[in-house]
């Protein structure tokens, strides 16, 4: 009796290469940019933040009687300010990024929103997470600048921002109300 000799591939050597070739294109799909997925969870996170600021803002508002903290209503309409929790700012609250087109340029440009802070409406004052900036004044006592911006119009709509926005391709992140 002689055996007929087939070419061809078993089943089990087809589903080898199959699996070979998955798992390689999922190495691939995750080593493609990594550093542009850590852009993208920072932005996600500088979003986040500028959301909280404002609704700490607004939360107070409604609260108050329509009034604003007294920090933000005595900002000058059209400014931009550096939002910080401390009442000085001797150092580090300089915006110091050539690609934002909020330019804090003397640390007398900062708004301390601590009140907001020590009354509940937020948490703890958000810091933008590393990217072009660092924003820790460099002194003991706990003040720096945070890396969000407001700013007030003349008609009350208080804006706030992230000045570092580095992955979508716009220089701020910004939510206005």
């Amino acid at each position: 009796m002689s055996q007929k000799e087939t070419k061809g591939f078993t089943l089990i050597e087809l589903l080898v290469v199959l699996a070979i070739i998955a798992i390689l294109v999922a190495v691939i799909f995750v080593a493609l940019d990594p550093a542009a997925r850590f852009a993208q969870a920072r932005d996600a996170v500088r979003q986040n933040d500028v959301g909280e600021i404002l609704s700490a803002v607004k939360l107070y508002q409604v609260d108050n009687g329509g009034d604003h903290l007294a920090s933000i209503a005595a900002l000058t309409a059209g400014s931009v300010f550096m939002a910080v929790n401390g009442a000085t700012m001797t150092a580090g609250c300089d915006d110091n990024n050539a690609a934002c087109d909020t330019d804090i340029t003397t640390d007398t440009s900062c708004v301390n929103i601590a009140g907001l802070v020590t009354e509940g409406y937020l948490a703890s004052m958000p810091v933008s997470p590393a990217g072009d900036v660092t924003w820790d004044d460099g002194n003991a006592s706990g003040e720096e600048g945070s890396g969000y911006t407001i700013s007030i119009d003349a008609n009350g709509i208080v804006t706030v921002r992230a000045c570092e926005s580095e992955f979508t391709g716009n220089p701020e992140i910004e939510i206005a109300r």
